[in-house]
């Protein structure tokens, strides 16, 4: 286990020993075996989360990163957090390894989310956010952008030491328009194709940030502020991951208790829906939980967790 996981357990372990002295009058156990969330204060939207699967790849020890192929069935991508190099794992909905590629001219110094959307040409992109700033040290970050890996079945002969290799990765550099900050959550809008990133935080709601793509170029991108979440958790503000629905209309968020959907309603400008009331979701009992996603058709929610051969749990909607 790496020191940065060992951190975030020993930081889950204190955030939710004070979550349940906060929340003692509900302190009881959830259907889930939650303490502190009554089953009822869960959407009622969704399913019981069902494990569908373990990560099979040895290699994959911190799943910060989760999104599904737009391009081919039943294709989730996943990467390690820091402390690995620039690779990408491709495996199946049950976990099943279907390969390893290393990301041609990129690095990765603190990848914590990615996303996949689909070009008006047909071509689905991979997108990384190296986005991780727990020191607050670094004052522009990185949005790498590459060209989906067609997966074949010799593929998943390959490993770290073996690796397929993507096509080039074209590189964003950003900053925020105020301060430097910590984030975990990278999504892309999947008909603009506009970059949002939303940010950690112990100390109030996560801020969203907006950016309109402009990879390949050397100068660097402004990340506009457009919105805040308030989770309904304690910290309300700690995102580790999230996902926009193929249909533009829903938002899943999650921390390292639950998860939360949004919903944009009838409004017209996508950025409304950082409005909206976030409801909590039962997403699975996750060790340290930092990647979800929608399924391609947008019909459930998928979700993993940082260790080895982590649980894949899928949560439909009803």
């Amino acid at each position: 286990m790496s020191n940065k996981t060992i951190a975030k357990f020993a930081c889950l372990v204190i955030l939710v020993t004070a979550a349940n002295a906060l929340m003692v009058s509900c302190s009881h156990a959830s259907s889930s075996g939650r303490r502190g969330v009554r089953s009822e204060e869960f959407s009622q939207s969704f399913e019981t989360p069902i494990e569908v699967g373990r990560i099979e790849s040895p290699e994959v020890l911190e799943s910060s990163g989760l999104a599904a192929s737009q391009c081919q069935p039943n294709v989730y991508w996943t990467h390690n957090d820091s402390g690995d190099d620039a690779f990408v794992f491709a495996m199946t909905l049950a976990g099943k390894h279907l390969g390893t590629w290393r990301v041609t001219n990129a690095a990765n110094l603190d990848w914590e989310d990615m996303s996949v959307a689909k070009a008006t040409d047909g071509t689905c992109y991979l997108y990384i956010g190296d986005i991780g700033n727990n020191k607050l040290a670094k004052v522009e970050l990185m949005v790498y952008r590459v060209k989906e890996p067609a997966v074949s079945n010799s593929d998943r002969m390959s490993t770290r030491k073996n690796p397929l290799r993507t096509h080039p990765a074209e590189a964003m550099i950003f900053r925020y328009s105020d301060t430097p900050h910590n984030a975990e959550t990278l999504i892309v809008h999947p008909a603009s194709g506009d970059i949002y990133v939303l940010t950690k935080r112990v100390d109030g709601p996560s801020l969203v940030f907006k950016m309109t793509p402009q990879f390949g170029s050397s100068q660097t991108i402004v990340a506009a502020k457009v919105g805040e979440v308030s989770v309904p958790s304690v910290p309300n503000g700690l995102l580790t991951g999230g996902a926009i629905s193929p249909d533009g209309k829903h938002v899943i968020l999650c921390d390292y208790s639950a998860g939360y959907e949004l919903i944009l309603g009838e409004a017209a400008n996508f950025d409304e829906i950082w409005k909206s009331p976030p409801v909590r979701l039962d997403i699975g009992e996750r060790t340290i939980g930092e990647a979800v996603t929608f399924a391609p058709d947008g019909a459930a929610v998928i979700a993993t967790s940082e260790k080895k051969h982590a649980e894949i749990f899928e949560i439909k909607k009803k």
